[in-house]
């Protein structure tokens, strides 16, 4: 990669992680002053009230270094548009909550912008010499993605920088390869933007934090996540779709666990609850130490994606598989998806 090109990511990670870190100091007072609190509940870990406005100034770190460094296009406008409708949804359900019905209209609204106007369209992708092509549901499967992305780091959003963490995780990964790659084209640029706005955000949100992203955060997250995969993966093959998003693996797990626990005791996948990951590893650790361990575990699944995109596709086959050996651990010892003693495993391991 050109000398040229590595000063103006350096010079994008620095000025959005600056801008963010220096506005949201500001974006605090206004959360309180328009009332924009995170009450705390029995299913809440925070015992205080906390302004909740921080994702606004992640996107304005965004909207900042776009105007700076991006380009125009159709693509773009599509862009904008769809995180504006994402952002200002999720900023009007941080000042008074929406049902989520009407989060959920607000993110397909989003979804389509991107599908249909900016035509960012997953037609096909290419896997061990198949072709696996959607037709008629490209677009319902790329709106499905979207949608995936944006609910997975908005249910993984529990604990101090737990979100912007894992987020910063995956943009520093796919920046990483980028860079390996000599690639510089607008989903690099939007990895690199993103990366230094989150780290920006972060540094307040990290226990003891002192502002949440909220849903206006976690969504507009989701959403340039899906958006920077879609860019990266268009017309490659499987093992690109699949590798790099392998570094979301904690909140994609998080979430089907979510699904098939709520489905076993028969309630609605919207129902809350408290038997997240990160619930489970609070039973025995700090708030702190058990966001550091979640960050572990997702840096470990970007290192085996880094190898295996990289370097030794083998190698990150092997790793994979101990990592996923070690989630199936996690889930025959904890609740995550159904009570611990239900499970034969579990039984098998605590005969008496």
């Amino acid at each position: 990669m050109h000398e040229d090109i590595l000063y103006k990511v350096m010079v994008m990670v620095l000025v959005s992680f600056l801008f963010v870190a220096l506005i949201i100091p500001y974006i605090k007072k206004v959360a309180e002053h328009v009332g924009a609190m995170d009450i705390p509940d029995k299913r809440k870990i925070h015992k205080e009230p906390m302004p909740r406005l921080g994702g606004l100034g992640i996107y304005l770190g965004f909207l900042l270094c776009y105007m700076l460094f991006g380009e125009t296009s159709s693509l773009m406008n599509s862009i904008l548009i769809g995180s504006f409708i994402v952002v200002l949804t999720g900023v009007v359900d941080d000042i008074k909550p929406l049902r989520a019905k009407t989060k959920f209209f607000g993110q397909l609204a989003a979804s389509l912008v991107i599908t249909l106007y900016g035509g960012l369209v997953m037609h096909n992708v290419t896997a061990f010499g198949i072709n696996l092509n959607f037709g008629i549901f490209a677009i319902p499967v790329t709106i499905f993605f979207i949608l995936g992305c944006i609910n997975c780091i908005n249910l993984i959003d529990g604990l101090d920088g737990l979100a912007g963490g894992i987020s910063s995780i995956y943009f520093l990964t796919i920046g990483i390869i980028a860079v390996m790659q000599g690639k510089h084209g607008l989903d690099t640029t939007l990895t690199f933007i993103m990366l230094g706005s989150t780290l920006g955000f972060l540094l307040h949100n990290f226990y003891p934090a002192k502002i949440f992203m909220g849903d206006s955060g976690s969504m507009f997250l989701g959403f340039t996540i899906s958006v920077i995969a879609l860019l990266g993966f268009k017309n490659v093959t499987m093992s690109s779709l699949v590798i790099p998003l392998l570094v979301l693996a904690i909140p994609i797990l998080d979430t089907l666990f979510a699904i098939l626990r709520r489905i076993l005791k028969k309630e609605s996948i919207s129902t809350p609850d408290k038997s997240h990951i990160h619930h489970q590893l609070l039973r025995n650790f700090s708030q702190r130490k058990t966001v550091l361990i979640i960050y572990l575990v997702d840096l470990l699944f970007s290192a085996a994606s880094i190898v295996c995109f990289l370097r030794d596709r083998m190698l990150g086959y092997i790793l994979y598989g101990i990592l996923l050996l070690i989630v199936l651990l996690f889930i025959t010892f904890t609740d995550v998806v159904f009570p611990k003693d239900n499970n034969p495993l579990y039984r098998l391991f605590h005969r008496k």
